[in-house]
């Protein structure tokens, strides 16, 4: 869907500059945009590369592995299902650490193997299990610390002060994710009134 709404805004966009004879201006910023993202992407690779790095050293320092077992009650309560030394366990929580510290390339594969060991459990092969569909809602509005990405881009476009969307990441993501859980929460139920 959102790939027909591009093609639309694009289309459009084609057509009204060749009816009021403007498809120089369109050309140009057709080029000077993807001039401008290729040069952007090429200069976030430092900045990101320093980040990471230091989130390495803080995961290689035991960081990870300490809001790992921080996060064991919270695990328990969002996964019922999951048997606390469940392989499935550990991974869930990994993820959460890594997507807390900003560690989105950590917490992919983290949330892949997550997604299989759930499936191991799974009664149903065909259809995601709730264990599943929670792991998926609080993986995408995961409370995030550390917005390295974004502090990032705002370090490359010269921003006075980078940092400052830290407090702003940190109450989106955790109304995001308060808003995940009490969604998942009320469609599993209604998912199980249906089944009865």
């Amino acid at each position: 869907m959102i790939d027909l709404i591009w093609l639309m805004l694009f289309l459009s966009g084609i057509v009204t500059a060749a009816f009021t004879g403007r498809m120089q201006a369109v050309a140009q910023a057709v080029l000077g945009g993807a001039e401008s993202g290729v040069a952007l992407a090429i200069a976030l690779i430092s900045m990101i590369s320093l980040w990471l790095g230091l989130m390495r050293i803080a995961e290689l320092a035991g960081l990870v592995r300490a809001l790992t077992n921080w996060l064991r009650p919270v695990g328990r309560f969002l996964y019922p299902s999951v048997p606390p030394d469940h392989p499935a366990m550990g991974s869930i929580l990994s993820n959460m650490a890594a997507n807390i510290l900003g560690l989105g390339n950590a917490a992919t594969p983290l949330g892949l193997k997550a997604m299989q060991e759930l499936q191991t459990l799974n009664e149903d092969k065909e259809t995601a299990s709730d264990a599943m569909c929670t792991l998926l809602a609080i993986n995408t509005a995961s409370i995030t610390l550390i917005p390295t990405t974004v502090i990032a881009v705002r370090m490359q476009s010269h921003s006075a002060d980078p940092t400052s969307i830290v407090g702003t990441t940190l109450f989106a993501t955790c109304i995001g994710t308060v808003a995940a859980i009490v969604l998942d929460r009320l469609f599993r139920a209604w998912s199980k009134r249906g089944r009865a």
